[in-house]
């Protein structure tokens, strides 16, 4: 597998809009070729037998119980508030208006 190199990463930084340092540049080259050297072992692994939607752990969310239950009173949610008119926040008018 080919390697990286500064110009790439350079290029690849210039792209992500990143404003890398020579330094930097010089650690994520190398870090990016060792990564690329691993992929490349995996490559060689011999995969045909394993089924193209295999895991190797368990997919299973954890989810906690959703149980409803009862808002806070108006007056407690408004009470910090910087503007209100009765129940209701006052917010800026962000597409014209007044």
């Amino acid at each position: 597998m080919a390697s990286l190199s500064r110009a790439d990463v350079e290029h690849v930084a210039h792209l992500a809009r990143l404003g890398l340092t020579p330094e930097e540049l010089a650690r994520l080259e190398g870090q990016l070729n060792h990564i690329l050297d691993q992929y490349a072992k995996l490559a060689e692994l011999d995969t045909d037998a394993i089924p193209p939607t295999a895991q190797t752990i368990e997919l299973e969310n954890i989810l906690r119980y959703d149980a409803a239950r009862g808002s806070l009173p108006a007056a407690e949610v408004l009470a910090n508030a910087p503007e209100r008119d009765g129940d209701f926040f006052v917010v800026p008018a962000i597409l014209g208006g007044e």
